[in-house]
């Protein structure tokens, strides 16, 4: 150490040791100066402190965790010192809410007994044996049929229903109608097939009136007939029949005809030296409609008349309607 005078083995610098601080030695090369600090536990422990789960003990210096003193609280120290939750164990109260019965089950809450449930209906043969479980007597599971069924219910006797030979030449599966169940558990059938009939007649005086001379006829007048189909469940097939018959007055040397919708279905003509009086011929057309289940129709009968010449004249129109309605 040059700079502070050292030689002859010796340093001559002015060492002074500050708080916390040791300093041994004469600065020789034999003895030099050794400078050194302790730091003890009590000056380190005020450092610390603990915080949530952790506890300290600054005169000890021990850190340690801190298990909760609320009530309920399972943590505690383990025989190895560690942290430990014991197995919480389960109560009956705790698992019998979770269960439940379902269809064949009964349960009891308040005890955890589950046992089978018997259906109280009429006819039902299982019972609880003598030893605890299900028991159905022998030969009960057989039944008695009546009208309309065969068999007891065994396997050589399964209850099936009774039906009669099918006596037609064409396939049963192709034509044969349907028996369903209503609502009440009855067996039924497809609607039963019904025929209705209705009518409408109307004789209808006139003044003289000509004959228009038009060729085809022009309408002259049109009457409607209502048609009720009475089948909610199925359509009609109906067959119109209608009757027309018009009076005409007919000079010498005149003609007339009439016609139901678009045919023309009557001509006169009057080829003598006199006049004609009323004369008359009842026409009548068939034709057929379809009416949609429980619906109504209005059918039109049209009534024209043309083709009138030398002062023809008409004074009476008798019409028919007729309606038969078929539900098959």
């Amino acid at each position: 150490m040059a700079r502070c005078g050292c030689g002859g083995g010796q340093c001559n610098c002015s060492i002074v040791a500050g708080e916390g601080i040791t300093i041994d030695g004469s600065g020789s090369t034999a003895n030099p100066y050794i400078i050194s600090t302790e730091v003890t536990c009590d000056q380190v422990r005020p450092c610390f402190s603990a915080g949530d789960g952790a506890a300290y003990d600054p005169s000890t210096g021990v850190i340690s965790a801190r298990p909760s003193t609320d009530a309920g609280n399972e943590l505690e120290f383990g025989s190895d010192g560690g942290l430990m939750v014991p197995p919480a164990p389960v109560t009956c109260d705790q698992v019998r809410p979770c269960i439940s019965a379902g269809p064949g089950a009964t349960y009891d809450p308040a005890t955890g007994v589950v046992g089978a449930d018997l259906s109280g209906e009429a006819g039902n043969n299982i019972v609880i044996g003598p030893d605890g479980g299900l028991y159905v007597p022998s030969g009960s599971a057989t039944v008695t049929t009546g009208c309309g069924l065969t068999g007891d219910g065994s396997a050589s006797a399964p209850v099936t229903a009774a039906t009669g030979t099918w006596p037609y030449a064409c396939d049963v599966a192709t034509y044969g109608g349907g028996v369903y169940c209503d609502t009440a558990g009855v067996l039924r059938t497809d609607p039963r097939s019904q025929a209705t009939y209705t009518q409408d007649q109307i004789n209808q005086q006139y003044p003289a009136t000509a004959v228009p001379p038009d060729s085809p006829g022009i309408p002259i007048e049109t009457r409607t007939l209502q048609i009720v189909n009475p089948d909610p469940c199925r359509e009609a097939f109906v067959i119109c029949e209608v009757e027309v018959d018009v009076d005409f007055d007919l000079p010498a040397g005149s003609g007339a005809s009439y016609g139901i919708a678009t045919d023309e279905t009557y001509y006169v003509a009057n080829t003598g030296a006199t006049a004609q009086q009323d004369a008359h011929v009842q026409t009548t057309k068939v034709y057929q409609r379809t009416i949609p289940a429980g619906g109504t129709l209005n059918e039109p009968l049209q009534i024209i008349m043309g083709r009138g010449t030398g002062g023809a004249t008409y004074n009476r129109i008798q019409s028919f309607m007729r309606a038969f309605v078929f539900n098959l």
